[in-house]
């Protein structure tokens, strides 16, 4: 039965996905451009960043391409984020303007709707952008990989995905409580994830707690590459980040489901 409805939500997922993402092609010229745009916004971080490193060896004992690879994490989950779960920031929508009203009349996970109901072609270009950034770091990163490294490194990209995602639906679904049309706290916490792009070592003690146990962004870029490239005390804590990802995902999910039984639907 499970299995079952699982493999409904995704088929029916993809069904959705493909239709929006059909009809944004029509007009090819936005899409281009929206793509571009994205990409070249993503590498005047990176060459932000470059600058940085003529001036300095090293950030705290990070060198360039470390950093850089904690920054392709960042922008490679949220670009998967935003292509693929883009309807999540519609949710402070949905919830002031009744729209789950239609949502909670199909025969269809309300969820696996809101999901597919955008899709963020920025994220493309974040995506794009963050994979030649991460490939540029891990093959300028001097290291011998091992089988169980490369294991790591996809379990750690597909746990930085489901993390940023989840943090997006928490955020998100607090408009389920703080019914205002301009909702702040979504943008809040993504601006939040600005702190990740550096080690969070060179931040205050105050910062480095809620990135790590408030909002755990660190999880995301931080975590992993300490495992993988740093002999650090914080070494350990990377082989956190799937159980971190699981964490977000449930509680995500719960505030999800709790919100969406206070929503009292077109004139309320």
């Amino acid at each position: 039965m499970i299995k079952y409805r699982i493999h409904k939500n995704l088929f029916i997922y993809f069904r959705i996905f493909f239709q929006n993402l059909r009809s944004i092609l029509e007009y090819q010229t936005d899409f281009i451009i929206t793509l571009v745009v994205a990409i070249f916004t993503q590498l005047l971080g990176f060459f932000f960043l470059y600058l940085i490193f003529q001036k300095v060896p090293a950030i705290n004992g990070w060198t360039l391409w470390e950093v850089q690879f904690m920054y392709a994490m960042l922008f490679i989950s949220g670009g998967v984020s935003s292509l693929f779960f883009g309807g999540l920031w519609s949710i402070g929508s949905l919830v002031n303007k009744g729209g789950f009203d239609l949502y909670l009349l199909r025969p269809i996970s309300p969820l696996v709707q809101v999901l597919a109901s955008n899709v963020g072609i920025n994220g493309l270009g974040n995506l794009i952008t963050g994979g030649v950034i991460l490939y540029q770091s891990l093959t300028k990163i001097s290291m011998k990989w091992s089988f169980t490294q490369i294991i790591l490194l996809v379990i750690f990209l597909i746990s930085a995905v489901v993390i940023r995602t989840a943090i997006i639906m928490a955020a998100n679904s607090s408009a389920f409580w703080l019914r205002s049309v301009r909702n702040t706290v979504p943008f809040f916490i993504n601006t939040m994830s600005d702190f990740v792009q550096f080690p969070i070592t060179i931040f205050p003690s105050g910062i480095q707690a809620l990135v790590t146990f408030v909002v755990p962004y660190a999880f995301i870029g931080f975590f992993p590459a300490t495992y993988l490239f740093s002999n650090s005390a914080w070494s350990i804590i990377g082989l956190l980040t799937p159980f971190v990802a699981v964490y977000c995902l449930i509680i995500s999910i719960i505030l999800f489901k709790q919100g969406l039984k206070r929503y009292e639907g077109v004139g309320n």
